[in-house]
């Protein structure tokens, strides 16, 4: 009969924390830890010990002084009586706003160009060709200085919108003021019922999103196509206008009209966030063209054509069988794209445009004279939004990986 030894657990010992591959990469890491930490309280330490040798503290409470300056444009209420606290969320607000516009702007502007770049069409190649290496190939700065040079010297002064016939003067549908101080639009004027008519609305937006999914879900299942577009359609245009007309039209516009020398009422866009905003767009645009014009060729032409042999449309196969395998390819790259979009936003402030760079960490650090705090705060901003913007996508990276059955 045999019999089963059992050996003695093996007891540990300090030798193989270095030793013992087991344990090794973690000792590495705690002695990597505590080194980092020790040199940061060391940077740390040394900082205050320097602003106490001139004669400063290390305090944050100058955001809740009085600011004493104008912005020029704002999303919240704020005037020079604000704190500089208020400044800086006016400047975040401003920065976040260029941020999701651009970055909007620029996957349209990237999807299209990189897309139509691929083209049959010569002329159309050529052309996307020269618009990416063009946008590319010229500093950044360069491109928002040109913007806002058309902007302010091309565009008509207001009172050229004095006469019978506005439209002349580059007003479209005379509603839309296109002049050298602004682009100046209608506004949205919310009365009884705007609620209900929002929350339709965003009803429609979750019903669009189940109803593609239900779709997808079923034609995998199935094989068989529901009408996406036409029922998409349905939902976020006929409802919503059809509660439009029962609520009594709640929302009304309120339109720019032209009293003394300039426009009073609508929204007046400032010929700076338009200039940085859409030069920061084609600027990111060219780089998402090709990152885009690269995920596609990453994908074997076997793809196209064994679609092409199923009958598949070319719009259908880019859209069911190129792109949704291309996403992967492009996403990567792409989240490098919007964190430098959001990052050279930073450069505002050579069009006078106030964002928090230009609050924060300008005004607020030369009034305040707290330039590590307010540097601080800036650099937290922007490592803050990078990570966010980072994460989501990542997020929305993994929900289109493609799964093996």
């Amino acid at each position: 009969m045999a019999t089963v030894t059992e050996h003695p657990a093996e007891s540990f010992r300090p030798s193989q924390l270095v030793y013992d591959t087991r344990y090794r990469s973690m000792t590495i890491q705690v002695v990597a830890f505590i080194l980092i930490m020790a040199g940061l309280l060391w940077l740390a330490n040394n900082t205050v010990q320097n602003l106490a040798a001139l004669g400063k503290d290390f305090d944050f409470g100058f955001l809740s002084t009085r600011a004493g300056y104008d912005i020029n444009q704002r999303l919240i209420d704020y005037s020079n009586d604000s704190t500089h606290g208020r400044a800086a969320l006016v400047g975040i607000l401003n920065t976040l706003l260029v941020a999701v516009v651009g970055c909007i702007l620029a996957t349209i502007f990237g999807l299209f160009a990189g897309v139509l770049r691929l083209s049959n069409n010569w002329i159309v190649s050529r052309l996307m060709g020269i618009y990416v290496e063009m946008f590319r190939n010229i500093p950044t700065l360069v491109w928002i200085l040109i913007v806002f040079a058309i902007m302010t010297e091309a565009m008509p002064a207001p009172r050229a919108f004095r006469g019978d016939d506005p439209a002349a003067a580059m007003s479209l549908f005379n509603s839309v003021a296109i002049t050298n101080r602004g682009v100046y639009v209608p506004a949205p004027v919310f009365g009884a019922g705007s609620l209900v008519l929002v929350a339709v609305f965003a009803a429609s937006i979750l019903g669009v999103i189940f109803f593609r999914r239900y779709a997808k879900a079923r034609q995998e299942a199935t094989g068989a196509q529901l009408p996406v577009l036409w029922v998409s359609l349905g939902l976020l245009i006929v409802l919503p206008l059809l509660f439009y007309v029962i609520l009594g039209r709640p929302i009304t516009l309120d339109y720019p009209m032209l009293q003394g020398f300039n426009f009073q009422g609508g929204i007046h866009m400032r010929n700076s966030f338009i200039a940085l905003t859409l030069a920061l767009a084609l600027y990111t645009g060219a780089f998402v063209a090709e990152n885009v014009r690269g995920g596609i060729l990453a994908i074997s032409r076997g793809q196209t054509e064994a679609a092409f042999s199923l009958g598949l449309q070319p719009g259908r196969t880019m859209h069911l069988v190129i792109l949704p395998q291309a996403l992967q390819v492009i996403i990567p790259p792409l989240i490098s794209q919007y964190l430098n979009l959001t990052k050279n936003s930073s450069l505002a402030l050579a069009v006078g445009y106030m964002d928090v760079r230009s609050t924060l960490g300008g005004i607020t650090i030369n009034q305040t004279g707290r330039e590590l705090e307010g540097m601080l705060l800036l650099g937290l901003f922007y490592l803050i939004t990078s990570l966010l913007i980072s994460g989501a996508l990542n997020v929305y990276n993994n929900s289109v990986k493609l799964k093996e059955r």
